[in-house]
């Protein structure tokens, strides 16, 4: 019986040097694990990694340009805190398109909608049972992104994806600030669901006005 000679699959290219530093320090600053106020240096960082120092530095470079980092040259990279005017802005930026995105909902919520919004809420109440403040962000933003999309403008989700490492970030920062905020956000993320299965578009503007205004009052040291 002749043997049957199996090709052995290739096996899958790793990410450039570059890409994994960059992941690798993105990752830290958007999970806090590199808290704002951090000097970190190439040295450090390619020990870390397993690279060299080039590859370190085009990473650094590309952060820098997404505003998470401040280089000093010989020195490192300082990871960059998230500012009350960040926030701010942050705030009104997601308010405009946020709520304009809901009262595109007057003639009737999209179709599949609920159910993803249903989803999201289940999927954020394990990350809060489990205490994963870095995923419950991210599941937390995905719910806002859900009803940005369904709204069917694709520039304004564009507009809206580019805030997303700056969402993560602060979302972290200030659930670690105020631990109970987190049941209260799966409190209002249903509030705002209730108010879409109902139809009643203006009350689930008026929700999500509330929910994604508090973030000021914290930036401004407010209980």
């Amino acid at each position: 019986m002749d043997a049957t000679v199996v090709a052995a699959a290739p096996a899958a290219k790793s990410p450039p040097a570059a890409e994994r530093v960059y992941q690798h320090v993105k990752s830290g600053v958007l999970d806090r694990s590199y808290e704002g106020g951090t000097l970190l240096t190439e040295g450090d960082l390619a020990e870390a990694v397993g690279v060299s120092r080039t590859p370190v530095r085009e990473a650094l470079l590309r952060l820098e340009a997404e505003g998470l980092l401040k280089l000093y040259p010989k020195k490192g990279a300082l990871v960059l805190p998230v500012s009350a005017q960040e926030i701010a802005d942050v705030v009104e930026t997601r308010l405009l398109v946020e709520q304009h995105a809901v009262r595109r909902f007057a003639g009737g919520v999209p179709a599949g909608l609920i159910e993803r919004l249903e989803e999201s809420l289940a999927e954020q109440r394990v990350h809060a049972a489990g205490r994963d403040l870095a995923a419950f962000a991210a599941a937390d933003r995905g719910f806002h992104a859900e009803i940005v999309r369904a709204a069917g403008n694709r520039i304004l989700a564009h507009l809206y994806d580019q805030l997303r490492d700056r969402q993560l970030r602060m979302g972290v920062a200030t659930m670690h600030a105020e631990p109970s905020r987190v049941a209260k956000n799966v409190a209002e993320h249903a509030e705002i669901l209730q108010a879409l299965r109902d139809g009643a578009v203006e009350t689930a503007v008026e929700a999500v006005g509330r929910h994604v205004s508090w973030v000021n009052t914290l930036a401004r040291g407010e209980s």
